[in-house]
């Protein structure tokens, strides 16, 4: 056998005492690991949010809840990651109120009625306030939990291969990927537009193909999916906004202990405002960016386009549709829309 200095074993034997003397954090396992889908490119600001709530989890429960994000589509499409959120297979959700949520929920989808936001505080007020907790009741109604939070994905300006968009006449005839929603297809056929839903993982090449002329989303999107690769025009028309609810199997999250329930939700809550602010800054910062990169930006003025609607039907449709109490709690925020 080998023999081992006196030396060598003092050393050994100061090393096991300092090991000894700082405590192995998270060197088990966690008892709760939950995992996060989202729809939106690893860089995209949901997930860098997101990632950061994970760490700021392990630590304030000292390792006992662990969050896995799952970016870019890796579960499934939205209709295939909603589905394991309801089995049980995937424990958060991040999924639009206007998408897939709203086959279930008609009413989540009323945030994004074309043309009704002026502003950030407008919306921020409504989603925040009285809007939002009967959105969020609604949710809860449906058999699923949600964070306080709506996480921010900016207002939706249109890109396309054609022209730019300047009024209702220039989006005649346009072929539009919209995502599968019918509020989204309603908006776009009352403005004289051809759309066609197409899940988000199929938008590029949709575009690259030109099975579809142009698309629309916000600039952050916009960037981080680098569709500035297949559309030339940027009309800045800020039709929609759309954002992010946190969706939650309820059966996983009534597992977790109601304290690490808290701490959980007040690092998701925290991080969605962290990421509000950012979304906002790159919104503004990425026109110059884009414009770096060859993509034509023009403002738009909102007014025809909320005349084309109003004529169209296109608010009345939407108020029987969602109903007269939700659709009073949202013109309490955005005024008369009719």
């Amino acid at each position: 056998m080998q023999s081992i200095s006196r030396r060598s074993f003092a050393i050994l034997g100061a090393s096991a005492t300092i090991a000894a003397a700082v405590p192995l954090r998270y060197a088990r396992a966690a008892e709760f690991t939950f995992k996060l889908g989202t729809n939106v490119p690893d860089t995209h600001p949901l997930n860098v949010y997101a990632r950061k709530a994970a760490d700021e989890i392990k630590q304030a429960t000292d390792g006992r809840f662990e969050l896995q994000v799952f970016a870019s589509n890796q579960l499934g499409g939205d209709t295939d990651m909603f589905s394991q959120l309801r089995s049980g297979a995937l424990e958060f959700f991040a999924l639009s109120g206007v998408n897939i949520l709203s086959m279930l929920i008609p009413s989540s989808a009323i945030y994004g009625v074309g043309f009704a936001w002026k502003d950030y505080p407008t919306l921020w007020n409504a989603l925040d306030g009285k809007l939002g907790e009967h959105l969020r009741g609604q949710i809860n109604k449906s058999g699923l939990d949600v964070m306080e939070k709506i996480w921010d994905n900016g207002f939706r300006q249109v890109t396309n291969s054609v022209r730019p968009i300047v009024t209702p006449a220039d989006l005649h005839g346009l072929k539009m990927r919209v995502p599968v929603s019918a509020l989204w297809t309603s908006l776009f056929e009352a403005l004289g537009a051809s759309p066609t839903g197409i899940n988000f993982a199929e938008v590029y090449s949709a575009l690259q193909t030109k099975v579809v002329d142009g698309q629309e989303n916000p600039p952050a999107i916009i960037a981080a999916a680098k569709l500035y690769e297949v559309q030339k025009y940027c009309s800045l028309t800020n039709h929609m906004w759309d954002g992010w609810w946190w969706l939650i199997n309820r059966r996983a999250w009534q597992s977790v202990p109601a304290d690490i329930r808290d701490k959980v939700a007040t690092m998701v809550n925290r991080n969605a405002m962290a990421e509000r602010e950012e979304i906002a800054k790159q919104n503004v910062a990425l026109r110059g960016d884009l414009a770096a990169k060859g993509l034509v930006f023009n403002d738009v003025d909102p007014a025809p386009f909320r005349e084309t609607l109003t004529k169209f039907g296109y608010y009345k449709k939407w108020r029987r549709n969602f109903g007269e109490e939700a659709w009073a709690l949202l013109e309490e925020s955005t005024g008369k829309l009719e």
